[in-house]
């Protein structure tokens, strides 16, 4: 695959390259009074467009921040939010806003909050995914299991542990990675330590390092649109307690149903860490990287984009600009492909 290269150095400026050019003169993106402002939260882990176009942002100390096209307003737990670690947003058919928290879910009904927790039934407050699939049902992903919610109570959904011959972190043995639907309507898990599981309605077939996968360290799943999945991972072994026994594989794996494909040749991809995919709105696939930006893939071209953060979040917006929530702040890619870092005062046009 060729591989185009955007780079956003770490003075914040822009070049562009492919593997046969050397950069042209770079020039910085912004002004030199928004250097100094401070970022909208220390980790931006979730960026979400609702149905009212409005641009929310999920921070792991600062709550939920929301741009509606004029300014930025922060929702924390002063105005009732049961905590202000917000790591996952999602819309109902109603209109209402789910928020995945480090104390239980909480719906937004843009006036008030209700919040729900363990004290409800709900099986562990330290939540990591919400979905709500095409036939109605609510999934709940935590670091104690799954639950279902049918808006009223909460029930617990067992998945089984595979045999795995990797190390698993007792810690996060019971953490739900992500939760996604295929488009045949099968349920995918993402879990740490144990792969990823498929559900059909009936039966879970698991999926690990012995069908293929890199790492049993599954941290995101995508499907692309002509069906095949998409695997980020991370080298579990760096959690042994042996510190001899901490390298290990981990990166980006495709499954087409019948093999499994790494990309040893894109650095990044491989024997590292690739905690975030997304599936933009026009359909290009984005794929996070520990230290080597982010890359989109469109037209089976792989496109890097170079940030100074390591990126946990994507969003493609309506108007084209793709928001990066990152380990330290928040950065736009332009529709133009300028790279912006974006502070609590902007620049947001």
């Amino acid at each position: 695959m060729k591989i185009l290269i955007f780079t956003l150095l770490t003075t914040l400026s822009f070049s562009c390259k492919s593997q046969e050019q050397q950069p042209e003169n770079v020039k910085s993106n912004l002004p030199a009074e928004q250097k100094d402002t401070t970022q909208i939260g220390e980790y931006v882990v979730e960026t979400f467009q609702d149905s009212k176009g409005n641009i929310w942002f999920g921070t792991l100390d600062e709550g939920a921040a929301k741009y509606d096209g004029n300014k930025l307003v922060y929702l924390t737990m002063e105005d009732g939010l049961p905590s202000n670690r917000i790591v996952q947003i999602i819309e109902d058919n109603s209109g209402d806003l789910w928020f995945g928290t480090g104390e239980g879910i909480s719906k937004y009904d843009g006036k008030t909050f209700t919040n729900y927790s363990e004290k409800d039934g709900l099986c562990s407050n330290m939540i990591s995914n919400l979905l709500i699939d095409s036939k109605g049902t609510f999934w709940i992903g935590t670091w104690g299991g799954v639950c279902t919610f049918d808006y009223s109570r909460f029930e617990n959904f067992e998945i089984p542990y595979p045999a795995v011959d990797t190390y698993i972190n007792p810690d996060t043995k019971n953490w739900i990675t992500v939760i996604m639907e295929d488009a045949k309507g099968n349920i995918w898990f993402g879990r740490d330590g144990c792969g990823a599981c498929k559900y059909d309605g009936n039966s879970m077939v698991h999926f690990t390092t012995k069908k293929g996968l890199n790492s049993n360290n599954v941290q995101s799943i995508v499907e692309d649109t002509k069906g095949s999945l998409w695997f980020g991972t991370r080298v579990g072994e760096k959690d042994n307690l042996d510190p001899n026994k901490r390298l290990g594989s981990g990166g980006l794996n495709k499954y087409d149903g019948k093999k499994v494909t790494h990309f040893p040749e894109i650095k990044g991809f491989s024997e590292s860490d690739v905690y975030s995919i997304h599936r933009d709105i026009t359909n290009d696939l984005w794929f996070s990287t520990r230290s080597h930006g982010v890359y989109k893939l469109v037209n089976n071209e792989f496109v890097n984009y170079t940030v100074p953060l390591s990126t946990m979040s994507f969003l493609k917006d309506k108007k084209g600009n793709v928001w990066l929530g990152c380990a330290g702040g928040l950065y736009r890619i332009a529709a133009d492909g300028k790279i912006m870092n974006v502070t609590k005062d902007g620049p947001w046009n």
